[in-house]
């Protein structure tokens, strides 16, 4: 089987698309890696929908005795450590802030994209429960949404399809995807295809993709 870049090269391709000062949210699972692979020289500034903004990473197993702090948690239920000057506010406020377009990226994990930009990440396929959390406030509302997520599922289907068969999050959201095999940019014109994981070609990336890719003129393997 062809090799395909682990989560967390994922996340640290991601981590090059923030900027400094830039205000993040960041979505359960390969999103939450993103904070440790913050550049140097680089200061992001983390949101979270449960009233917290300004902390660090994600405590590490290695660290929980001594950093956890049972009274510090993301929205997904993970300790993170603080850092001087973070804040807390009541989850109202929290959302006032993504509603108001304070927002600068979220990186949110997936079920499936569409071609135009379509997000589907709340409703498991196959099990009919699921729940949307704020990631719906998040799609609608952030200036740059960044889709984080395998190319195709356990069972070997593609997650970027031309059409979101399960429900959406939010419809044409969507400005960038990034994958264990490429780096899709999502166009006017189509998905068009930026950077291939190493030993990886075109045709072998199309084939896993529903949609028609286009081909970027300065087309390149994945930097990290």
């Amino acid at each position: 089987m062809k090799e395909r870049l682990p989560r967390e090269v994922i996340a640290m391709r991601i981590a090059r698309e923030l900027f400094d000062g830039a205000v993040v949210n960041l979505g359960i699972g390969i999103p939450t890696m993103v904070c440790n692979f913050i550049p140097e020289g680089i200061t992001v500034i983390y949101h979270t929908e449960n009233g917290a903004l300004g902390f660090g990473p994600v405590v590490t197993a290695e660290e929980f005795e001594e950093r956890a702090d049972i009274d510090l948690i993301n929205a997904g239920g993970q300790f993170v450590t603080p850092l001087p000057g973070m804040c807390f506010f009541h989850h109202a406020d929290s959302f006032g802030m993504i509603r108001g377009g304070h927002i600068d990226i979220t990186i949110l994990g997936v079920i499936q994209v569409s071609e135009e930009g379509d997000l589907a990440n709340w409703m498991t396929p196959g099990r009919g429960v699921g729940n949307i959390g704020g990631g719906m406030d998040l799609a609608f509302n952030v200036r740059r949404v960044i889709a984080a997520t395998e190319h195709i599922t356990k069972g070997g289907k593609p997650k970027i399809v031309k059409q979101c068969s399960v429900p959406l999050t939010a419809p044409r959201c969507v400005d960038l995807i990034v994958t264990d095999v490429a780096v899709i940019e999502v166009g006017k014109e189509g998905l068009v295809l930026r950077e291939f994981a190493p030993g990886w070609t075109v045709e072998e990336i199309q084939s896993i993709t529903e949609p028609k890719l286009i081909v970027a003129d300065d087309l390149k393997e994945i930097e990290l």
